[in-house]
């Protein structure tokens, strides 16, 4: 091997983990998936949802390497996309939750007793642009 070589696998390396290291500070920091575990009452369950994230995690960084075609039928696809969705969306919760955005933003936006009205605005959004980034981007 070259130095170049070498020199890339080093920064490659390096680079990787200070993210994964900034990744797990971030969750550890701001105490996100004990908060999860505690909205979701699932407790006794935290361990699996730490390993949940590490392997996530992982599966990321070799899907975007490798750039995977699995050759899966829709029928399967569907319930994966939807249980990797409702993961996603549970650990932002989590992590909103464990912040106090939601009450912070509605205080300053002047609609203090209708949070709920945000959160479905959030969430509506997200259920839209999820769909047109699928329709526009999957399937043009």
């Amino acid at each position: 091997m070259t130095i170049k070589v070498l020199a890339v696998l080093f920064l490659g390396l390096s680079a990787g983990l200070a993210v994964g290291s900034g990744f797990v500070a971030f969750l550890i920091v701001l105490g996100i998936i004990p908060r999860l575990t505690q909205l979701s009452k699932t407790m006794k369950m935290i361990h699996y949802y730490e390993w949940a994230v590490v392997f996530g995690a992982l599966a990321g960084v070799v899907a975007s390497l490798r750039d995977p075609i699995f050759g899966l039928s829709e029928y399967i696809m569907i319930p994966l996309g939807l249980a990797g969705g409702i993961f996603v969306g549970m650990l932002a919760a989590g992590l909103t939750e464990a912040l106090n955005v939601f009450p912070i933003l509605a205080k300053r936006m002047g609609i203090d007793g209708k949070i709920i009205i945000l959160i479905m605005a959030i969430v509506l959004g997200k259920i839209v642009g999820s769909i047109f980034q699928w329709v526009y981007f999957v399937h043009h």
